[in-house]
């Protein structure tokens, strides 16, 4: 399966997700696990709330055995990841993701007792870029088309999303991904790179036919770059003064609250983006690790590939929850008021959507969720 970053028309993510959970259908009952197959009634009384966080001991488990047998699940050729999530029937198990349909008796059907069922992803790729792609009259609201005001190159130009706002040292700043804020690292195509400083406009590149001068400066980049040396895909900006509403307003969601929410399985969320606007779906697995492929352009730079850990897993049918430009989306619980954030979305293919967790968005920034 290949993710692509939901940013760029041309960015492609190659999802490699070896979620440590996804290995319950193969623990054993004499290693006390909780959600061996015959648990059924107490998988019921979990389903439905937070319970199946992984901070739920049975959840825990099967992640367990999830980490010790993604290596020789990846080895099967189709494989792209792994994860623990929820069958078809509602029952936890060790999900494998698969680009294709590998057919009868290719994976295995239980290990250590925890059942392992295939889920058909197609290939995943970081998603670049009410109306969400028009220019706003300031102070804006974010679910937003914007990114990089010099985010163009080798006659291509990109955006994402502003995501949502964050305190720091004092100060509030837009949160999007490193891969629509940050990206560009080489003197290529635009001779130039992005720097703390630069400015960063409202909507992006790609909404305004690449002439800058179309758009509205709202922020300044903090210079922050997650990649590639963290498990985040994170960036932010500094908000110019006047230019965003300081409540955190996120278009069709509104404000969210300051604090934040651990995923789930089976959770519902949301998500406010450029490309799709205001979109929902359920949470199908935790604990993904995933190989995402990046350019260090808007298009035709060089590439290289991060692979990331304890990510969380989303269903994505027919791209109808995050598709190209949604990059940098916060993902929220599914309520009508005062949404807990639960992550940052940043990759994807037409069945499934990646985010990180937000609260190690956060932590690798040093920051908090604005809101109430």
């Amino acid at each position: 399966m290949t993710f692509s970053v939901p940013r760029r028309t041309a960015l492609v993510v190659t999802l490699a997700v070896a979620a440590t959970a996804l290995l319950l259908a193969g623990c054993s009952k004499d290693q006390g696990n909780p959600l061996s197959p015959t648990s059924r009634a107490d998988l019921g009384a979990m389903k439905g709330g937070a319970e199946l966080s992984m901070a739920n001991a049975a959840v825990r488990a099967i992640a367990d055995v999830q980490d010790r047998h993604t290596a020789e699940l990846m080895r099967v050729p189709g494989v792209l990841g792994t994860a623990t999530g929820l069958d078809a029937n509602g029952d936890l198990g060790i999900m494998v993701m698969t680009e294709h349909a590998l057919g009868a008796g290719r994976l295995p059907a239980a290990i250590e007792g925890v059942q392992v069922f295939e889920e058909v992803t197609g290939k995943i790729v970081a998603m670049a870029v009410a109306d969400h792609r028009v220019k706003q009259t300031p102070p804006i609201q974010m679910g937003t088309s914007g990114g990089w005001r010099y985010d163009l190159a080798n006659g291509f130009c990109c955006g994402g999303t502003l995501g949502s706002l964050v305190n720091k040292g004092g100060s509030q700043y837009v949160l999007s991904n490193y891969h629509v804020l940050e990206a560009d690292i080489v003197s290529g195509g635009n001779s130039r790179v992005a720097q703390a400083g630069d400015p960063v406009v409202q909507p992006g590149l790609i909404d305004i036919s690449c002439n800058a001068a179309t758009g509205q400066n709202v922020a300044t980049l903090s210079g922050i770059k997650s990649l590639p040396g963290s498990n985040v895909d994170c960036a932010i900006a500094q908000v110019s003064s006047g230019m965003v509403q300081t409540n955190g307003s996120i278009l069709e969601i509104g404000t969210i609250s300051a604090t934040t929410q651990a995923a789930a399985v089976g959770q519902a969320v949301k998500k406010s983006g450029r490309t799709t606007g205001l979109s929902r779906s359920t949470i199908s697995g935790l604990n993904a690790n995933v190989s995402v492929a990046y350019e260090n352009e808007c298009a035709g730079g060089s590439a290289f590939t991060k692979t990331y850990s304890g990510q969380i897993v989303v269903k994505n049918n027919g791209k109808r929850f995050l598709n190209s430009g949604d990059s940098g989306s916060l993902m929220v619980q599914d309520v009508t008021t005062n949404a807990r954030a639960i992550g940052l979305l940043f990759a994807g293919s037409s069945s499934t959507a990646i985010a990180n967790p937000i609260g190690q968005v956060l932590s690798f920034l040093n920051a908090t969720m604005v809101g109430n």
